[in-house]
């Protein structure tokens, strides 16, 4: 969740900063470059590190896959997106209006709203298994006690950045009593999945400019096509491994003999240093040492993430795949920082729980237990590529008092990328993201 500033950084050391290939975001000097990981095939290769006197143009961002990045060895689903899983939808509001010196409670303003429905029909009255877990909790996603108590979730799940929870929280009631006209009549109350992210380095935060009726909007205007992704929605103050990122998607298809389902994967990324910043096993935050934000902080950050499968899972075994979102966060690089707020959710489609049962006892479908390794191979790619589209697609956002995050540059990651033999053929876009 924090993101702490050194906001007492001058003009020349900013700049320094940028141009000095030797400095880190992180405490302490940067390490030397080291030899590279075991699996690259040829010697190590020279770092591309070199002074940035001014940033480079982002020009068109593109997916990891259209780049030839490639994670994993399981196909993706028709739309490489969480939406890829029949019925579930994606909308975002997104806040970027105002420039230069901070005016706390009228700007700069970079945040916003990103809203994921579990399914199109009715999930109050017919609930999903869900359950979650948390690497590590200095951050806040409302709702899990009633997850991990009951198994099931009932509610829209919101990403929004860290003082907006309680108007996030405030919008999802809204939407649920609006849907569901007899809650807090003659039904339960709801309590409502808002996780949170610190966005305060480029956003001001302090002036609450997320309201209520942005969770509505998003939600009404929620999606089953391609998901837009980097700099929207709740992801538009975000960074990760020092460089400029917010929300990425991806999705994976299990083969035919282990049932044929589809595992999906959101995640609002803002964590991580750049030395540790690792691409399919490449250590690109050690040879892109350059472009780092501007004034000097330490990312802390936090990371959201939730995975959706159609594949009938229980709520038990659900949280056995919650828990194996930790491998693909650790596969980026991070070590998972004390700082950090690492909230996922996992829930599945392919079961429902009636909420008023006329019987006794009820009987759930659920993959045999010896059987689940094709869905947890499927949950940690696609975390993994999830946040690699999240740093691709972002681009460089200038925020409250000319603080700077930069994207990702696309050419020298490409250039690193092959060095280390790791860029495949790219894959063409999806089209029309919304």
């Amino acid at each position: 969740m924090p993101r702490r500033l050194s906001l007492a950084a001058g003009a020349v050391f900013a700049a320094a900063l940028v141009s000095s290939p030797g400095l880190l975001s992180c405490a302490g000097p940067r390490p030397q470059p080291s030899t590279p990981s075991p699996s690259p095939p040829a010697a190590p290769p020279s770092p591309s590190a070199r002074p940035a006197a001014a940033p480079p143009a982002d020009g068109a961002r593109r997916r990891a896959r259209e780049l030839g990045i490639v994670i994993g060895r399981l196909p993706t689903g028709r739309l490489n997106a969480i939406t890829d899983v029949p019925g579930v939808r994606v909308g975002h509001v997104t806040h970027h209006r105002g420039a230069g010196r901070l005016d706390p409670g009228k700007g700069p303003v970079r945040t916003g709203v990103t809203v994921i429905l579990p399914t199109s029909d009715d999930f109050w009255h017919h609930k999903l298994p869900a359950a979650s877990f948390i690497l590590n909790g200095n951050g806040e996603m409302t709702g899990l006690h009633y997850v991990n108590e009951f198994g099931v979730l009932e509610s829209p799940i919101v990403f929004t950045n860290t003082l907006a929870v309680g108007r996030a929280f405030d919008g999802a009631v809204q939407y649920m009593l609006r849907r569901y006209p007899a809650i807090g009549v003659d039904e339960p109350t709801v309590a409502p999945i808002v996780g949170e992210c610190d966005d305060s380095a480029l956003n001001d935060i302090r002036g609450l400019h997320v309201s209520a009726e942005d969770v509505l909007t998003a939600a009404e205007q929620a999606a089953d096509g391609p998901v837009q992704e980097g700099a929207v929605g709740g992801g538009t103050g975000m960074i990760c491994y020092d460089f400029k990122c917010g929300i990425g998607t991806a999705s994976r298809v299990v083969p035919e003999a282990a049932g044929g389902f589809i595992v999906g994967a959101i995640v609002q990324a803002n964590f991580g240093a750049r030395g540790e910043l690792r691409i399919d096993g490449v250590p690109v935050g050690q040879e892109i040492r350059d472009l780092l934000p501007v004034p000097d902080y330490h990312s802390e950050g936090s990371l959201l993430a939730v995975v959706a499968t159609d594949a009938p899972l229980s709520a038990r075994q659900l949280g056995r795949v919650a828990r194996r979102i930790s491998l693909a966060v650790g596969r980026t690089g991070t070590i998972s920082r004390d700082g950090s707020g690492d909230l996922f959710l996992a829930f599945a489609t392919g079961n429902r729980i009636a909420a008023e049962p006329k019987e006794l006892t009820r009987t759930l479908r659920e993959v045999d237990d010896g059987r689940l390794n094709p869905l947890f191979q499927a949950a940690e790619e696609a975390v993994e590529e999830a946040i690699l589209n999240a740093l691709t697609m972002a681009t460089t956002t200038f925020g409250q008092d000319d603080h700077v995050a930069y994207a990702i540059p696309l050419d020298r990651l490409g250039e690193v990328m092959g060095r280390y033999g790791r860029l495949r053929e790219p894959e063409p876009p999806v089209r029309d993201a919304r």
